[in-house]
């Protein structure tokens, strides 16, 4: 067997893994990267993230020229849309960036490895290398990033068929006739999204008494408004209780409300979250210690409660989001180079890529008053925003929450077109402690989105230019 003796091993390709591979090998350190899949970007990048929105961006083309292009005077006939081409499009996106991501790693200098890492012992992981022989690599520290898998259901088991997770949902070679999504969150709401713009009736079942679990109420309540007039049905407050076949076709069961309800489906995507993927990881019981979730406990530095082993992204508390995956993988790695590593969980934002987009940094208002913190509030319609009017989308409306006493900004929630875009500069802010009447001290350029921003900061203080006080 092969032996290299290196300053860090990182286990796993996605956001957090190569991004903390490329930030140690710029601070020096000599490190490898092992991941089994044929390409790199993990979950994220392979499966997740990038190809959907790859499918969202496509399937929101054709709703626009179905639904909206009339209006702007724009009409065609005869129109058809191709699946094999917008797949082969998602799949050429992916292609693209992974291969980018395979230059970055080449060209920072860092051993990469394809295959499955086992930590047989304090500071040693064995790699069953594909197609060649098994390597031992001897490190002083190694990391986690592993990152997480679809959780399944008991009652709903996947079959990879007409029972299936976010990872088929992206791949279907026809459009369903009739889609139940289990689940209301980010993924389950774009899966819908996307297959119901091209034609598949879509029921989405949860079981929360309101879809986008996290989010300000106000935005749950304005995004499910807007994705049931796209012709979305929601059963809330719905526990599934099994998914039977009938006729060859499922049939989701649940008691919603009291009540027992069956929707019938050609497939059911089960999107109810996911779990840290660690399996295989420690052959030898030597596992770091976890919590009741599976995450592994962790101190300042990412170290779990072994020496010398870290751990970030969806292996840890938090929420599971790429780009809070990323961050943690830079801040553990310059804390390694005796640098001050940080992040800021405060400000880390979370979006919904349906059109219209939900993006939400901080706190809500709900949370706010669990809280018992004294607030004020803005907001501002999108109805009263020259470029919505211009664009013909005035769906939404731009929510901030500010301390009473202080000012500060302490949360945003924006519902809108391009919400993950105008999220940044209030993300940016609150990053530097800013406050509402900073944000509306700033001058947007007009016409644009960003101005029901600077409105909404102005009606922190009651004094909103272009709408009238109620």
């Amino acid at each position: 067997m092969n032996e290299h003796s290196l300053d860090l091993v990182i286990i796993g390709g996605g956001p957090a893994g190569y991004i903390a591979a490329i930030r140690a090998a710029q601070l020096g350190l000599k490190t490898a990267l092992v991941d089994k899949r044929p390409s790199l970007g993990g979950t994220c990048l392979n499966i997740g993230c990038i190809p959907s929105k790859a499918l969202l961006t496509s399937s929101d083309h054709w709703h626009f020229i179905q639904h909206q292009a009339a209006s702007h005077g724009i009409h065609a006939d005869d129109l058809r849309f191709d699946l094999s081409a917008m797949l082969a499009r998602k799949d050429k996106v992916v292609r693209t960036l992974s291969g980018g991501v395979d230059l970055l790693i080449k060209k920072n200098g860092i051993a990469r490895y394809r295959g499955t890492a086992r930590v047989t012992a304090p500071g040693i992981v064995d790699v069953d290398v594909e197609n060649e022989q098994p390597v031992t690599l001897r490190a002083d520290r190694i990391l986690l990033a592993t990152g997480s898998v679809p959780v399944e259901l008991p009652q709903a088991p996947f079959n990879g068929g007409t029972i299936v997770s976010s990872t088929e949902a992206l791949s279907f070679t026809e459009v369903p006739r009739q889609l139940a999504v289990i689940g209301a969150g980010a993924i389950g709401l774009e899966m819908a999204s996307i297959w119901r713009r091209l034609g598949a009736e879509v029921t989405v079942i949860e079981f929360l008494p309101r879809i986008a679990p996290g989010c300000d109420a106000d935005i749950a309540i304005g995004l499910q408004r807007a994705l049931e007039k796209q012709g979305i049905r929601f059963h809330l407050e719905a526990s599934v209780t099994s998914v039977d076949s009938v006729d060859g076709r499922p049939v989701v069961r649940a008691d919603c409300k009291g009540q027992p309800i069956a929707v019938d489906a050609d497939r059911v995507l089960v999107a109810v979250g996911r779990r840290p993927y660690a399996d295989g990881l420690f052959p030898h019981d030597n596992s770091p210690e976890t919590d009741k979730r599976g995450r592994f406990i962790i101190d300042a530095h990412y170290q779990t409660t072994l020496a010398g082993i870290f751990a970030v992204g969806d292996l840890v508390q938090g929420p599971m989001l790429a780009h809070k995956a990323e961050e943690e993988g830079v801040a553990c790695v310059e804390r390694m180079a005796g640098k001050a590593g940080h992040v800021n969980y405060d400000v880390i934002p979370g979006i919904v890529y349906t059109n219209p987009e939900a993006a939400s940094v901080g706190i809500t208002e709900e949370q706010a008053g669990e809280l018992g913190m004294k607030i004020r509030t803005g907001r501002f319609p999108y109805a009263a925003n020259g470029r919505a009017l211009a664009g013909g989308d005035t769906t939404g409306f731009v929510k901030l929450i500010a301390c009473a006493a202080t000012d500060r900004l302490l949360g945003a929630h924006i519902l809108s077109p391009h919400a993950s875009e105008l999220i940044a500069e209030i993300v940016t802010l609150m990053e530097y402690r800013g406050s509402a009447e900073d944000l509306a001290r700033i001058i947007h350029g007009h016409p644009t989105l960003s101005e029901a921003t600077r409105e909404a900061a102005l009606a922190v203080d009651g004094r909103a230019i272009h709408i009238t006080r109620s």
